[in-house]
């Protein structure tokens, strides 16, 4: 009896943007599945926090993204749907860098793979279109009607609310190891073990360590988030687009008010390595970010002002190539693994984690990940 009640169909440890969509998504399907994460749904202590996140579909990282991200979008509105409340505000994006940087050219070029909705603007065009924004002498910009940004820590609640609607379980403990055992995956916490059939793996910056044997792919670093005052012309309901400019200095992005006061202004680029333990990571003002960060207000964001009213830090789990791991683990046919997302995940976590259940129940999916596969690194681990 007691295996029968600590045994589930598929166990997801991690239960933060990835994990949370792949809970609900097994329950949606019927199947025993239990949530396991060592912080309450929502927490600010890994990566899927910080109030808001971008979600886009001409994604200049690559436009193998696309269809996962156009594939999400349906899934986002599913969820809005069942939970009663918007998750998914588009306010279009404004994108801004030179003619062949990586972020215009990126875009562009996934506009035309995929025949996208994108207009392309000079900048003294942008700045009469969007005139709550500088654009330097020499840039370009792009402007995504369909983009715009979703509320992290709701979307988070709202997978995890659904799920146990559905029957799933989930629970509050820190998870100390995992076994394969051959015909199931046995996972200890410090309050007891379970087993299943199959173990999902999606621990962000926790990674490293639940996920021992690829330890060597993953890099963590730190991000800062920054909230500073914000004029009128920046609030939502003035049409004030989120926004992402590449320049000299890196690349930042950020998002119109949604409290009519402050705004959230943040690095993409860069960020501190953490070399030990999230968890211990100091969470004061890193003054050199901050600096960066203010001089882009400075010279971009007329209707920002310098003054830093919050921070706030999330973690970004690197890939060597800054693309996704995400399916069966290189060595255990009972574990799948999201892993790596590199700081552009988040937008895309409804889908990754159908992508998950679907080979972990069925064992393949018709969702195009390949080229994200974890066995691409197998040659170098």
């Amino acid at each position: 009896m007691a295996r029968q009640d600590n045994h589930f169909e598929a166990i997801v440890l991690g239960t933060g943007g990835v994990g949370s969509a792949a809970l609900y998504e097994l329950a949606k399907r019927g199947h025993r599945a239990l949530g396991l994460d060592r912080h309450p749904p929502g927490h600010d202590r890994g990566s899927s926090h910080g109030q808001t996140r971008v979600i886009r579909q001409a994604y200049f990282e690559h436009p193998d993204y696309v269809p996962l991200a156009i594939a999400a979008y349906d899934l986002w509105s599913e969820l809005e749907e069942r939970h009663g409340r918007q998750l998914l505000w588009q306010t279009g994006l404004l994108q801004a860098g030179p003619a062949d940087g990586l972020v215009i050219s990126g875009v562009v070029k996934s506009s035309e793979t995929h025949d996208l909705d994108v207009e392309r603007f000079s900048a003294t065009e942008a700045m009469k279109r969007f005139p709550q924004f500088k654009i330097p002498n020499g840039m370009e910009a792009v402007f995504e009607k369909a983009a715009g940004y979703l509320l992290v820590e709701d979307c988070v609640r709202a997978n995890i609310a659904e799920a146990i609607k559905l029957d799933a379980v989930w629970k509050q403990e820190s998870a100390s190891a995992w076994y394969d055992k051959g015909d199931s995956v046995e996972v200890h916490t410090e309050a007891g073990s379970y087993s299943a059939d199959k173990l999902i793996v999606a621990a962000g910056p926790w990674a490293r360590t639940a996920l021992p044997s690829i330890h060597q792919q993953l890099t963590v670093v730190a991000k800062h988030m920054h909230w500073f005052d914000a004029g009128a012309p920046m609030n939502q309901s003035e049409r004030c687009p989120v926004y992402l400019f590449e320049t000299n200095e890196g690349i930042h992005y950020g998002f119109p008010s949604l409290d009519g006061s402050t705004a959230k202004v943040a690095e993409h680029s860069g960020g501190i390595l953490v070399e030990d333990s999230v968890v211990a990571f100091p969470r004061d003002v890193d003054l050199d970010d901050l600096q960066r960060v203010t001089r882009f207000t400075e010279a971009c964001l007329p209707f920002i002002a310098t003054d830093v009213r919050d921070s706030a830090v999330c973690f970004y789990t690197m890939s060597p190539d800054e693309h996704f791991l995400l399916g069966q683990h290189p060595n255990h046919n009972n574990v799948l693994i999201a892993a790596g997302l590199s700081g552009h995940g988040f937008k895309f976590t409804p889908v990754l984690g159908k992508a998950l259940v679907d080979l972990a129940m069925a064992g393949t999916t018709k969702l195009p990940i390949e080229f994200l596969s974890p066995e691409r690194f197998r040659e170098n681990s």
